[in-house]
């Protein structure tokens, strides 16, 4: 239900189909210093990830990080009072039904700032992406702006991202290539986020990257 990745970090996998594939997703849950549970890309809770949490600390701050990761986000505020949903900019324009608290920007608010950097990924407006970095287990959370796709994956996601370009690799695909309108301010977002002391990388799709995961990124936007 719940994998611990490191002390005071977990993850939690779920199945989720995109354009007729079989994808897969994750939610990062970190705690922080106070007790309370950051949980990133929120995954759909059911009744058993409903009872895992709450052991772990209080959930307090649900994430939605980018204008595609936000499907289940309005579940946890249901079902944890006081919880504040934080959501990647743009993204109410998107869904008006959710009542999100805050909108993210690259200052972390008063819940999570000195434990959990962020930069929001400039020149990328279809994703609207907001990066994070878990200062204590040096760990970089990412959504859709790189992915580990490997041989565990369905047969589905296997030949999509060959024709994509990122098949058995970690890194951004083709799409992210073509998409990105603002190199220049997307190279110095992904400069700030290179900057931070991270070496595990956790994507929403794929493997958990347990190391090396700044120069992976980094050979992995090459020609950005």
């Amino acid at each position: 239900m719940l994998r611990a990745l490191a002390e005071n970090l977990w993850v939690t996998e779920r199945p989720l189909r995109f354009g007729g594939v079989e994808l897969g997703t994750r939610m990062t849950v970190i705690r922080l210093r106070d007790g309370g549970l950051f949980l990133h890309s929120p995954v759909h809770l059911d009744d058993a990830l409903r009872a895992a949490l709450p052991p772990l600390g209080t959930p307090r701050c649900a994430v939605a990080p980018n204008r595609f990761h936000h499907l289940f986000a309005g579940e946890y505020p249901a079902a944890f009072p006081g919880l504040r949903l934080f959501a990647a900019p743009g993204l109410a324009q998107k869904r008006r039904d959710l009542a999100i608290d805050a909108e993210l920007s690259d200052t972390p608010p008063a819940e999570w700032a000195g434990e959990i950097d962020q930069e929001c990924f400039k020149g990328f407006p279809l994703m609207g992406e907001v990066a994070f970095c878990h200062r204590a287990s040096r760990t970089l959370l990412l959504s859709d702006l790189a992915f580990n796709v490997g041989p565990e994956a369905s047969r589905g996601a296997r030949i999509g991202f060959r024709l994509i370009g990122a098949y058995d690799r970690f890194g951004p695909t083709l799409v992210e290539k073509l998409l990105i309108r603002d190199r220049a301010a997307a190279r110095r977002s992904l400069e700030r986020i290179l900057a931070w002391d991270f070496d595990r990388v956790v994507v929403a799709h794929g493997r958990v990257l347990e190391t090396g995961g700044r120069q992976a990124l980094r050979d992995g936007y090459q020609w950005l």
